[in-house]
């Protein structure tokens, strides 16, 4: 395999992740040390996000074959790729809190579900709440108004409850 090959490749693989996460986050790594960028890649990693340094040029080609041409002017100077899989927030969180103790770090740009957003936007990704808050939020929000059905569906099975209670105290009465 030549390096040519090699390099098909590569941009085959980049592509292929800048489509299939659910958002990837562009960042400058320049002036981190070892020990700080082997931090940044454990906390990542066991968080499940891929993170992954690949030349300006051939991250390039990928995002132009992923019709992410909007990302070319981000891909100036050193460039980190975090790819999250799951949880489009996970990888804007992490980067955002690590960049907030090491000022080395600088966020670029990200890719949230086929739409470049700038730096604002990948903020903005980070100060969501995680999944898991979000779908609990959603479910409370649904179940107030089912609870508020279910009051209004048994309020004529009160009122007949009521009617037949003041029915049998008057018979009560009237016997006693």
């Amino acid at each position: 395999m030549s390096n040519l090959d090699d390099k098909k490749v590569l941009v085959q693989e980049v592509k292929e992740k800048l489509l299939g996460s659910k958002s990837t986050v562009l960042a400058d790594y320049r002036g981190l040390t070892v020990s700080e960028a082997n931090e940044l890649r454990n906390l990542l990693r066991k968080s499940e996000v891929e993170y992954r340094v690949v030349k300006n040029t051939l991250t390039s080609l990928a995002a132009e074959e992923a019709g992410l041409n909007q990302l070319d002017e981000y891909l100036v100077g050193p460039t980190a790729m975090a790819f999250g899989v799951d949880d489009p927030v996970v990888p804007a969180k992490l980067l955002s809190d690590f960049a907030k103790t090491h000022k080395n770090l600088k966020i670029k740009a990200g890719v949230v579900e086929g739409k470049v957003i700038d730096l604002a936007g990948v903020k903005a990704l980070a100060e969501l709440p995680p999944r898991e808050v979000l779908l609990a939020q959603v479910l409370g929000a649904m179940q107030g108004p089912l609870a508020s059905w279910v009051n209004v569906l048994q309020a004529p099975i009160r009122q007949v409850g009521y009617v037949l209670d003041a029915v049998r105290k008057q018979k009560e009465e009237a016997a006693s």
